[in-house]
């Protein structure tokens, strides 16, 4: 029988309605003791490590994670050799390539990294990334039909392609190979490309179904380079692909991959080629975020990413990857303004649509627990924003949301997100053979759907059905795990570093998450978009500054902001704070609960 965790400083129902518990049971104390006792590790990063499953025979591999150890042959890779040798014909006969990629940040990474190595050989290589709105996710038939006719001979799928039969087929038609480089989910059937390099197709055994696009990509060059040798070309002809780390590692954390095995070598060493700053785009994207120093992984995914994002939002989908391609400053400098104001722009937008779905919320709410799920529409959005809206209303609801935005015509394009425990994907394709959408999928945490306006009631109702007993029991049930207990007066940079041994986290290596008891309130204020700022004071006089984002209007935030000079226990993580060369530890509050005299 599993051993059950204990709860942490006896908070049963916090403010954000969850039980807290210790991340350890007694089986990690031993862990962590015996990691401290063996390696000579603070207690704290014991904590911390042996708290996510890694016992002392781990732990210095984890702390210090080798490319050369954890990457397999890239042949393991169904139809990696096949791929190799498509794309190294097209570099030996100095063809026109075309690079086909999604709008996201993973599709752009991935297809610059292909791009800037092909470039090196001087293959003529273009890239198309699709229009959001107008085009949709993956290739369509009409973009190969004109990517052939540009003198493409070989179109090359970048995130995206493993679904696209029609496509692939009008590519075939017109004597035109395709190589499919994805790592999206797939059924049985698959489109008949020259070769389908995927970790999740049913017939691939590598074991690397957590690789993001981008992964792919390197080990698909990594075979390649090794192909190019057997050719005879020298190593040292080759292109630095190691370079390129700081590309995957941006798409990695971006995309929410989990960060184990070799997600976490690739993030290690590529924030590494990150601190160098050989990509003009990349350190032209830190200096619009006014970045004061070293790139670290929170800042990929909250700072680069969704600037990088917002082109494929509300602007050109192909900002971003052109701004990952360039060598010029100047240019690089140019094109990181313009993704900076999208990005302001992307956040007014959501930010407007985000009050007036909660208006919608508070309504279907009411002064009782409201449904299971969450579906918030309007004809007035921007389809582009709907998977942030929906993330915002999970978080601030914690149950799964729907946002919806509908057209003139009364179609509807939507996105999901989901809480842990519940699978979205499944009752969205069971509402399409219900015939209730037009069409949908996704996977457990995610989904997207497209709905007549007429049928939204239906929506409503069927998610209602399907997800009442099991969100519930997951809503009561939950809770937050807590690694340790620390104070205001211990938040120093040193601590910081000393945690940051653990890193980097992320999607499955979370960041550790420590309680502040009895701390006091003292000053707060609302700054920014909804954030509370507060100071928070222990025993002895030391305090420590303090936010909780997005929570003015939760509870959390409204203790935060009337109950003043009153003790809390106080849940949340840490964060390094550089300013004109001196640094500060801040804490990010994630939760509040009361701590009684």
């Amino acid at each position: 029988m599993a051993e059950t965790h204990r709860t942490f400083l006896g908070v049963d129902s916090s403010l954000g309605g969850r039980r807290w518990l210790n991340a350890l049971d007694t089986r990690a104390e031993g862990a962590a003791l015996r990691i401290a006792q063996i390696h000579g590790l603070p207690d704290i990063v014991s904590r911390v490590l042996a708290g996510r499953g890694i016992d002392d025979s781990q732990a210095l591999a984890f702390l210090e994670p080798r490319l050369r150890d954890l990457m397999p042959d890239p042949a393991t890779l169904t139809d990696m050799d096949a791929a190799a040798a498509r794309l190294a014909d097209a570099i030996d006969a100095n063809e026109t390539v075309a690079i086909f990629g999604d709008y996201d940040v993973d599709g752009a990474a991935s297809a610059s990294i292909l791009w800037r190595y092909l470039n090196h050989f001087g293959v003529r290589a273009t890239i198309r990334i699709p229009d959001r709105i107008t085009e949709g996710y993956g290739p369509n038939p009409e973009a190969m039909r004109e990517l052939a006719a540009d003198g493409a001979t070989l179109i090359v799928t970048v995130d995206c392609g493993t679904g696209s039969f029609e496509s692939i087929e009008a590519a075939r038609e017109l004597g035109v190979d395709v190589v499919v480089l994805d790592h999206h989910q797939t059924g049985p059937e698959l489109p008949a490309a020259r070769a389908v390099v995927n970790p999740n197709r049913q017939d691939d055994l590598s074991g690397l179904g957590h690789l993001c696009a981008a992964g792919v990509v390197f080990m698909s060059l990594v075979a390649l380079s090794r192909e190019l040798r057997r050719r005879g070309r020298p190593a040292a002809s080759l292109p630095d692909i190691f370079a390129m780390l700081d590309l995957v590692a941006l798409a990695t954390v971006c995309d929410v991959v989990p960060l184990v095995g070799l997600n976490r070598a690739f993030v290690v060493q590529g924030l590494r080629v990150m601190h160098g700053q050989r990509n003009v785009g990349l350190a032209a994207l830190a200096r619009v975020a006014r970045l004061s120093g070293p790139v670290e992984c929170h800042h990929l995914g909250f700072l680069i990413g969704p600037r990088i994002n917002a082109g494929g939002r509300i602007g050109d989908a192909w900002l971003g990857s052109r701004l990952l391609c360039l060598d010029e400053a100047s240019e690089a400098d140019e094109l990181a303004a313009r993704l900076h104001g999208l990005n302001e722009e992307r956040q007014a937008m959501e930010q407007a649509m985000l009050q007036e779905a909660e208006a919608e919320v508070a309504a279907e709410i009411g002064t009782g627990e409201g449904p299971a799920v969450l579906v918030a529409a309007s004809a007035g959005w921007h389809p582009g924003i709907v998977g942030l809206l929906a993330a915002r209303l999970k978080e601030r609801h914690r149950r799964p949301a729907f946002a919806i935005a509908f057209d003139a015509s009364g179609r509807g394009t939507g996105s999901g997100r989901s809480i842990p425990g519940f699978d979205l994907g499944r009752l969205v394709r069971e509402a399409v053979a219900a015939g209730i959408l037009v069409k949908g999928g996704g996977h457990a945490m995610a989904a997207g759907v497209t709905i007549q306006k007429e049928r939204l009631g239906d929506l409503r109702a069927f998610l209602e059905a399907g997800a009442a007993a099991s969100v519930g029991a997951l809503r009561e049930g939950d809770t937050l795990k807590l690694d340790g207990s620390v104070s205001a007066a211990g938040l120093t940079p040193a601590l910081y570093a000393t945690i940051a041994r653990a890193g980097p986290f992320g999607a499955g290596h979370g960041e550790p998450v420590f309680a502040l008891p009895r701390h006091r309130i003292g000053s707060s204020s609302i700054v920014g978009k909804g954030h509370v700022r507060a100071t928070l004071s222990g025993a002895d006089g030391s305090s420590v500054s303090a936010i909780a984002f997005k929570a003015a209007e939760t509870a959390v935030g409204r203790r935060l902001l009337e109950a003043r000079d009153r003790p809390v226990h106080a849940a949340g993580t840490l964060s390094l704070d550089r300013f004109r060369g001196r640094e500060e530890v801040r804490f990010r509050i994630l939760d509040l609960a009361e701590a009684f005299d």
